[in-house]
């Protein structure tokens, strides 16, 4: 585990309410005079988990967008992003007065970015599901995964959070495509929501049908289920 006082170069792993982030101590201290310079030169002590990482019980979710206004020097959200006061109180709170005035113009509007243009492909893998013997608590449709294609950078600013990133062998690199993000839930409606409050339009799509596998089946899969087994992409675009 790498030490506050260790080298600019060092990778840090912190623990932010419950949600883990790893960072440069060169990132963590670019404003010596902020709380997190203080804790990460070593001026401030800070509680551990029980994992070694340094802790801080503030909301997890919202500090990614305080460690990318130090890495970027700039702050960049969300066109739908709707937290902006807390964040506010965050960048407050980390004593990062820059970034504190740098949500206050966006949250004026001098600050909000051109929308990027852009293509996202949305698939799942699903199956209809059948109540047997007169129960009523069947789900008549199931989803057992939501894929996410497309360009890194644009696919985070729409899915945010419920993006998972952890199939992806290139996780941390931005400028570039993937197909192996997925989503946190298995709610078609709750993605196609995302895209169309981010000004994305549906431009094509396409299924297979449901005629199930020849193939033999694994152990504990079930063969009504697996006849209804379907495919289908949706593609979206926002120029």
């Amino acid at each position: 585990m790498s030490d506050a006082n260790s080298d600019g170069n060092s990778v840090i792993e912190i623990n932010v309410g419950g949600v883990f982030y790893s960072a440069s101590k060169e990132t963590l201290t670019k404003e010596a005079d902020s709380l997190l310079g203080e804790i990460f030169s070593g001026r401030q002590q800070v509680p551990r988990d029980a994992k070694g990482r340094y802790f801080i019980d503030r909301d997890g979710v919202l500090f990614r967008y305080v460690l990318d206004y130090l890495r970027n020097k700039s702050l960049i959200l969300p066109e739908s992003f709707k937290e902006k006061e807390r964040l506010r109180q965050e960048a407050l709170y980390y004593n990062l007065p820059h970034m504190v005035e740098a949500i206050t113009n966006y949250s004026e509007g001098g600050g909000t970015p051109a929308r990027s243009k852009g293509c996202i492909t949305v698939g799942y893998r699903g199956s209809f599901q059948f109540g047997r013997d007169g129960l009523a608590d069947v789900k008549f449709r199931k989803i057992s995964r939501i894929l996410v294609c497309g360009r890194v950078t644009l696919c985070r600013d729409v899915f945010g959070e419920t993006l998972n990133e952890s199939r992806d062998p290139d996780h941390g690199l931005t400028e570039r495509y993937t197909s192996r993000f997925f989503l946190k839930h298995s709610f078609i409606e709750q993605a196609f929501d995302n895209l169309f409050e981010q000004g994305f339009k549906m431009v094509g799509s396409c299924g297979s049908g449901t005629a199930g596998s020849a193939a033999e089946l694994k152990p504990g899969v079930d063969s009504e289920e697996n006849r209804w087994n379907h495919y289908n992409e949706f593609v979206f675009v926002r120029d």
